[in-house]
């Protein structure tokens, strides 16, 4: 068989995306340093350090919608996760550059809610659809729900994302404004004010009045950055931290 239809072929047997039809992007097996340390299958860190024991739900208001560049998904590090698993409401889009995906797209159209699209404003070209915090609390006054859409990739991802996304040029755009110095310990930021994904929607949570919600998901991610980087070193936490007691007790 030729090489071209060899590939026909396995595009179309590869697994597709249910929102565009199109072939998922495939799955990229782990090669940085320790893709060969058996994970977990529930949290997919290195059952050294399993997070599973201190996974707690918490209720917001608010709700979170990422939509995850594809190179994000089979990153161990990402911390788009830890939010799906606090927040049960959270939803979890693709980003395509040329197909959006249909459920998010009616998830836009839906009048329950009130999406905003967290960027920087530090553009004169969207400045007209930047508002603050209040905007989110206003919201709530009116019954509507809250979506904070974050965009889950690195910077140059996200900015990316942001400009080439036409469906999200109507919503308005919510900067994150805080003093807040990221303690993600697993990726080097280009800027200790570059939050991760998990540590941005912490912050929107807290701001907009879901404290119980942020407490929660800040302490969970406390345990997965001390577990990452213990297991890093293949160290054993035998200590329970503060953080991991709270999110004990939290269960009791």
């Amino acid at each position: 068989m030729p090489d071209s239809e060899i590939s026909s072929a396995m595009s179309s047997e590869r697994e597709r995306d249910p929102a565009t039809g199109y072939p998922k992007p495939p799955s990229r097996e782990f090669k940085a340093r320790g893709s060969f340390v058996k994970r977990c299958t529930g949290c997919n860190l290195p059952v050294l350090n399993c997070l599973c024991p201190y996974r707690v739900e918490a209720q917001s208001v608010a709700q979170v919608w990422l939509l995850t560049h594809s190179l994000e998904h089979n990153k161990p590090t990402n911390t788009g996760r830890l939010i799906g698993d606090v927040l049960p409401e959270t939803q979890v889009f693709t980003w395509y550059r040329t197909t959006p995906d249909e459920g998010l797209l009616a998830l836009l159209a839906d009048k329950r809610y009130a999406p905003f699209v967290i960027f920087p404003d530090d553009q004169p070209d969207y400045a007209d659809r930047v508002v603050n915090i209040e905007a989110v609390r206003e919201a709530k006054v009116q019954a509507k729900i809250p979506v904070f859409v974050i965009l889950d990739g690195t910077w140059r991802q996200a900015r990316r994302m942001f400009r080439k996304s036409p469906y999200l040029e109507n919503l308005p755009v919510l900067p994150l404004c805080t003093q807040r110095e990221t303690r993600y310990r697993l990726r080097k930021p280009a800027s200790s004010a570059h939050l991760c994904t998990a540590e941005v929607a912490i912050e929107l949570l807290r701001q907009s009045g879901d404290v119980n919600a942020a407490e929660v998901l800040d302490d969970y991610f406390e345990v997965f950055n001390a577990s990452y980087a213990a297991s890093r070193g293949y160290h054993k936490l035998h200590e329970l931290s503060p953080a991991m007691r709270r999110l004990l007790e939290r269960q009791a």
